[in-house]
């Protein structure tokens, strides 16, 4: 039979649960202290860690306090070993948290360090989150004297029925971890698929992949769908690229000329322009002796995919000005239709695509 509790052992409980508190706030600080002298390093894995830390360890500090009053006070062997329990669990299921924290921060910041870009694989964070708190869950329950082997042979015998059930989620979810893994697509990369969709691909998750159009819309493409499509991946396995402009000069411009004024816009775009890559040699092909005028491509560089547009809208106004300042003519083409009827023939210019053949006489 135990004791009743007198003053000095509410005192002495008193101040151990105090002290906990205490100590729990001053470590809350100091954490906070360290949160900030973290977030000046380039590492973005002690930011996760220290933040983690603050739930943690205020919430340890609190439980150590309340164990202390609990064995102050004289309490029954039973009562004992369940307030033992309780606080055991609650270290298990504050450590639990904060162990997913840390773990889903550190995959976080690894996949966003290797796809360099802002954006996010979640998939690997909501599996890594998910192991982390079933793991604790399993270990509370074993610490509440609960015991896991029933609850794991019914998981494994429902397991089928539940894979049965969610057979399209689970091969989203397998495809999403085959595209990250195989690294044909990963976060900011620019795609376009067979199907027409293109954009920069925002996230991966369990289920579907989502992808930003220039429009700043949000084409939402499932794992399974991604995986089995034709994709061109615009940032693999480099981002920069190259961008093919067509133009055309009339039959007496002098071409060594054409190409030297060319050649010289070319690099003023890729020395001036954002997006552009300075480092780019201009060059410049013709290729076609066409109906009216002499065709040619001019290869530009480019940064990356979104880059083009604005890189292409300059070069053809710097093109067009220095050709009409070289004295540099560009013929536009020209179709002359015949009509008789009775009548003397009336020539009428029209506009003819550059592919077409001979003039069309009509009588």
């Amino acid at each position: 039979m135990t004791r009743a509790a007198d003053l000095h052992d509410l005192i002495v409980a008193g101040a151990a649960l105090s002290g906990g508190l205490l100590a729990g706030l001053l470590l809350r600080m100091l954490l906070r202290w360290l949160g900030v002298r973290a977030g000046r390093t380039r590492w973005g894995g002690d930011d996760v860690i220290v933040d983690a830390l603050r739930t943690l360890v205020p919430w340890a500090a609190v439980a150590a306090g309340a164990a202390v009053a609990a064995e102050v006070l004289p309490l029954t062997a039973r009562t004992g070993r369940t307030v033992n329990m309780v606080l055991t669990a609650f270290v298990i299921v504050a450590a639990t948290l904060t162990a997913a924290r840390v773990v889903t921060g550190l995959v976080r910041t690894v996949t966003q360090s290797r796809s360099a870009v802002a954006g996010s694989a979640t998939i690997f964070v909501n599996i890594t989150r998910v192991v982390v708190l079933a793991m604790g869950f399993l270990v509370v329950l074993q610490t509440l004297g609960i015991s896991i082997a029933p609850l794991l042979t019914a998981l494994g015998v429902g397991g089928l029925a539940v894979a049965l059930a969610l057979q399209d989620t689970l091969a989203n979810l397998f495809a999403g971890v085959h595209i990250l893994a195989s690294k044909t697509v990963q976060p900011g990369d620019y795609i376009r698929l067979s199907s027409g969709e293109e954009g920069y691909v925002v996230d991966i998750n369990w289920r579907n992949t989502v992808v930003r159009q220039l429009s700043n819309n949000l084409v939402i493409i499932p794992n399974t769908q991604l995986s089995g499509t034709n994709m061109t991946n615009f940032s693999r396995p480099e981002q920069e690229m190259t961008l093919t402009v067509l133009a055309g000069v009339g039959y007496d411009s002098d071409l060594e000329h054409v190409e030297r004024v060319t050649v010289e816009v070319v690099a003023e775009v890729m020395k001036d322009v954002e997006g552009a890559v300075p480092e780019h040699e201009p060059l410049v092909r013709f290729h076609t002796f066409g109906d009216s005028r002499i065709g040619f491509n001019v290869i530009l560089g480019v940064g990356e995919f979104s880059d083009q547009y604005r890189i292409k809208h300059e070069f053809i106004k710097r093109l067009h000005q220095r050709f009409r300042a070289e004295g540099i003519r560009i013929p536009s083409p020209v179709r002359q239709v015949a009509l008789a009827q009775g009548s003397p023939s009336i020539m009428i210019p029209q506009q003819r695509d550059a592919s077409a053949g001979a003039d069309v006489r009509i009588g």
